[in-house]
């Protein structure tokens, strides 16, 4: 008995020792960047497939062009296999009149130079790598954004935003046009003008995690707070008014109508912590 349990000891050991050597050996790393800068006018839509891992950080700009820097960071065993997957992990551009879309390529879509998928190894398939995009575009832009796990960030941009993130610490500095967007887990932070809202409506949803709304005192809309399962909202609005007189507001569905009333905005969470803040007035 006792041999048998010496036996089996040894085989977790070695079994361990060769799990951590192939860990150990997957722990090389390239971290390379890559730029790209062209002209694209005010009104169009730019759309951002990010990859799997991976930040994303939106700016508007007041220029009629569009910037784009990625940080690329690819792992693997040698030297010689990440010179394979630098061959294949990148971003493309697909460019046509008003619109552009900006599309991560790596080992979960094959996408890119055919020639460079021809015999390349299924071992390198399941390495992780991620890129971390800064991109600079007209202020005056319709925007969609695909995110995987990573940090999400728009500010300056006034336009129809669309955004799904899985995992995600998102902040979004709104300024004008419409919002819908769904994230899966993460914390996800909203801030609105000091002054009434002058677009369309706005939709966020969240899985999973903590929503945190900043809204002008002055704000007037149809607000729709809601948490799906478990968790509670916290409104510093005291003076918000239910829509319906007889639908009182509860820790976990606020109906209201603030101020004078006028656009929709719709914020939900399924799992968590949804709160409803006053935007801090500037000094």
């Amino acid at each position: 008995m006792i041999k048998q349990n010496l036996i089996l000891v040894c085989l977790s050991t070695v079994f361990l020792a060769v799990i951590a050597g192939v860990v150990s050996a997957q722990n090389v790393k390239r971290t390379t960047t890559k730029t790209d800068r062209f002209d694209f006018g005010a009104g169009g839509t730019v759309s951002i497939i990010g990859a799997p891992a991976g930040s994303i950080t939106v700016v508007g700009s007041s220029k009629n062009e569009i910037e784009i820097t990625a940080q690329i960071e690819i792992q693997a065993g040698s030297e010689a296999d990440l010179d394979r997957l630098s061959q294949v992990t990148t971003f493309l551009t697909d460019e046509s009149l008003g619109r552009v879309s900006i599309i991560s390529s790596g080992t979960h879509n094959k996408l890119g130079d055919k020639k460079a998928w021809k015999k390349f190894s299924k071992g390198l398939l399941g390495l992780p790598f991620k890129i971390d995009y800064v991109i600079s575009l007209p202020r005056y832009t319709d925007l969609e954004i695909s995110g995987g796990k990573g940090d999400l960030s728009v500010s300056g941009v006034e336009g129809a935003l669309k955004i799904t993130s899985v995992e995600s610490n998102a902040k979004l500095d709104l300024i004008g046009g419409g919002v819908s967007a769904t994230f899966g887990t993460g914390t996800v932070d909203i801030t609105m003008p000091n002054r009434s809202w002058r677009g369309n409506a706005i939709d966020v949803a969240l899985s999973s995690g903590t929503m945190s709304v900043h809204l002008p005192s002055s704000i007037s809309a149809e607000i729709d707070a809601t948490i799906l399962k478990t968790g509670k909202i916290e409104s510093a609005f005291v003076d918000f008014k239910p829509r319906t007189r007889n639908v009182p507001f509860t820790e976990r569905s606020i109906i209201a109508k603030a101020g004078s009333g006028g656009i929709s905005m719709k914020f939900t969470v399924g799992d968590g912590t949804l709160k409803l803040l006053r935007v801090a007035k500037p000094n």
